[in-house]
């Protein structure tokens, strides 16, 4: 199996999959019939991986979105209608936007309206905490961010992925909480999770159903 080789100052091997091929980290003086053999011994595991990679990309590249589909916004399924006029948002349970939009277009004006719902929904929400909470961020900004949900800045400013208005409200004001958090503790230590869990006692559950939206859009191109 072909595969990219970096050593380093490392004291075991490891495999990564990315981007469609194969990356091997090994210690500087391993031999290289012992990084074979590694290798060999997670072939499966291995193609396992690129067949998954093959399946997220072929989905990504043929993602696209038309009148009458659905998008998810707070955890619902909302229906992208055509409407006279040049005007988008929303109303009721539909995406609404200009009639004879192509694809691509459609998934732009998509995105501009989770931007509004994003920059509408979370600052009321994190608002309405770091009041409970006794907390006051310096600002509330939407980002396109694609690993992170949301971020807080040295500055108390509350960051979030506009991406974030599609999970549910459960999951939403649990990333709220974990950002204002933050404002107190700049760490993940047992402070922190204690703040939390002051708020959200089952947070585990829904920091875990973050997953559940990750893999949702591992599968669709929000490229914006």
């Amino acid at each position: 199996m072909d595969y990219s080789l970096i050593r380093s100052k490392r004291k075991t091997a490891a495999i990564y999959v990315r981007d469609g091929g194969v990356e091997v980290r090994a210690p500087l003086k391993m031999p290289r019939a012992d990084i074979d053999r590694f290798v060999a011994s997670k072939e499966k595991w291995i193609t396992d991986k690129l067949t998954a990679v093959r399946i997220r990309t072929e989905s990504r590249e043929s993602f696209s979105l038309t009148y009458g589909d659905s998008v998810i916004y707070r955890g619902k399924e909302c229906t992208i209608a055509a409407r006279d006029g040049n005007r988008i948002g929303f109303e009721a349970t539909a995406f609404y936007m200009p009639p004879d939009l192509t694809p691509d277009q459609i998934r732009y004006a998509c995105v501009q309206i989770y931007r509004i719902l994003a920059k509408r929904d979370l600052t009321a929400k994190t608002l309405s905490f770091a009041g409970l909470m006794n907390l006051k961020p310096s600002a509330i900004k939407i980002n396109s961010a694609k690993s992170r949900w949301g971020s807080c800045s040295a500055k108390s400013s509350i960051n979030f992925s506009w991406r974030l208005i599609m999970a549910d409200d459960d999951v939403i004001d649990y990333v709220v909480v974990h950002e204002l958090a933050h404002l107190s503790e700049l760490n993940h230590s047992a402070r922190f999770w204690s703040i939390v869990g002051s708020v959200l006692p089952d947070y585990a559950q829904r920091k875990a159903r973050l997953r559940d939206l990750q893999e949702r859009l591992s599968n669709e191109n929000w490229d914006d």
